[in-house]
């Protein structure tokens, strides 16, 4: 992203000729992929005939300026239609930006469309009853999961129709599609940046997040977006390896995880440490606690069911069959519960928190099995412990109130993405970015360490 931001403002390349090789892409695949649940191709080239316009008067809006982006359909940007997932559109007034858009579309960005969520946000495998579940790129003969709920994201960036992908995430639902995708994912902190303008799944767990290609164009993009005045300095500020403290969860991340992720993943951390890395091996407090609460609903399912009662309720009853379970279950879950639920987690946080006074960041495998077949999980029955499985190690930096990134470092036995996560304390995301920097640097970066091309890109 930082070289295409270079030429267009040299003149190497236009914003129309960017658009258009995106728009390119977007039609030679999109049949098979399904990212996208609105395309606004022809705005995307009027802004893109703007930019070029601007930039041959010497006009920079910002760094984001001219580059495509995929949306992720729980935002609102003005003139685009909100589905969340659901069968009908939602009121105009869910097209109203928030501060996330805002700050894209000042920088003059190009929203090149509208990605396909999990209904309402509320799953980790991408599936959607309504429209269609995308494609995972990286399989050819067999429609596995693209991961969720962002589940157009890291599909679209596979694709090559959008440079920058916005996602969110409320247990893992930017890092398990980047994942399983093979692209880079970023989790802000709850509360850095505003939900505002983005339909909620949680209001106690939300977070706005990123997908890109590579650490790199992550760096570019959290310093264009973020508003709090620091800054990864451009591309992204290494942090040396030689010394850092990575901790290593033992317990909790590793339980039933797929043989080849486990080895793989094994495989780089051994690599860290001959870069001089120092690793510690240990114990994080409190995880199977928190995640017990999850698996009994967590705090989104009453938050989600409490706001679609009050705002949808003649979706409920519509509901994809896969959240609608969920949600109807939330109703048994009384007050007196649902404040237990969020007195615990506050405390374990706390605790589990303190581990960052012993280690610069915690490592642990993204998501520990291989993008499941959409056939292996069609029965509800099935789909219900993968989901739990596909967000059991990105939940917890959620229910901890951490920051969290992905990026990728191979193929499993299946041939399909592996992710290796980073989480840090609160508000530490330049920290974060500084030290997968180091790492992608040290590992490869995108495709060339996944080791071939995705089979349907």
């Amino acid at each position: 992203m930082a070289e295409h931001a270079r030429r267009l403002r040299h003149r190497e390349q236009t914003a129309v000729e960017l658009v258009e090789h995106c728009t390119r892409n977007f039609l030679r695949t999109e049949d098979r992929l399904n990212a996208y649940k609105t395309w606004d191709g022809d705005r995307s080239r009027k802004l893109a005939e703007a930019s070029d316009a601007l930039f041959a008067q010497g006009v920079d809006l910002g760094p984001l300026m001219g580059i495509p982006v995929s949306v992720k359909d729980l935002y609102g940007v003005p003139g685009l239609p909100v589905f969340a997932g659901s069968a009908e559109q939602l009121p105009e007034a869910w097209q109203a930006a928030g501060p996330v858009i805002s700050s894209l579309q000042r920088q003059l960005g190009i929203v090149v469309g509208k990605t396909h969520t999990v209904e309402f946000a509320f799953g980790g495998i991408g599936v959607n009853a309504h429209w269609g579940t995308p494609f995972n790129p990286w399989s050819a003969s067999e429609h596995r999961a693209p991961g969720g709920s962002s589940s157009g994201a890291g599909v679209s960036l596979v694709q090559g129709s959008a440079l920058l992908a916005l996602g969110t995430d409320t247990a893992g639902s930017v890092r398990v599609p980047a994942s399983m995708t093979g692209q880079v994912g970023l989790k802000t902190t709850y509360g850095r940046w505003s939900l505002d303008g983005i339909v909620p799944l949680s209001s106690s767990l939300d977070t706005p997040g990123l997908l890109a290609r590579t650490v790199e164009d992550l760096a570019f993009a959290f310093s264009a977006i973020d508003d709090r005045g620091l800054r990864v300095a451009s591309p992204g500020t290494p942090r040396p390896l030689d010394g850092l403290r990575i901790g290593v969860p033992d317990n909790f991340f590793w339980h039933d995880i797929d043989s080849s992720i486990g080895a793989l993943v094994e495989s780089t951390i051994e690599r860290l440490a001959q870069a001089g890395a120092r690793i510690v091996r240990l114990q994080l407090s409190h995880c199977d606690e928190a995640y017990e609460i999850f698996r009994q609903g967590g705090l989104a399912a009453p938050e989600l069911a409490a706001y679609l009662n009050e705002h949808f309720p003649h979706k409920i009853d519509r509901l994809d069959p896969v959240v609608r379970a969920r949600v109807q279950g939330a109703d048994g879950i009384s007050s007196v519960e649902y404040l237990r639920r969020k007195a615990v987690l506050k405390r374990c946080a706390a605790s589990a928190t303190r581990i960052y006074d012993e280690v610069d960041v915690l490592l642990s495998p993204t998501v520990p099995i291989s993008p499941p077949r959409l056939t292996d999980i069609a029965e509800v029955s099935a789909y219900g412990p993968a989901n739990m499985m596909a967000l059991r190690n990105t939940v917890i930096s959620n229910l901890f109130g951490w920051c969290a990134l992905t990026l990728p470092v191979g193929l499993d036995a299946s041939r399909m993405p592996v992710g290796l996560q980073l989480m840090g304390p609160p508000m530490a995301e330049e920290r974060l970015i500084g030290i997968a920097l180091n790492i992608e640097s040290l590992i490869g970066r995108g495709f060339d360490v996944l080791g071939r091309a995705p089979a349907l890109a």
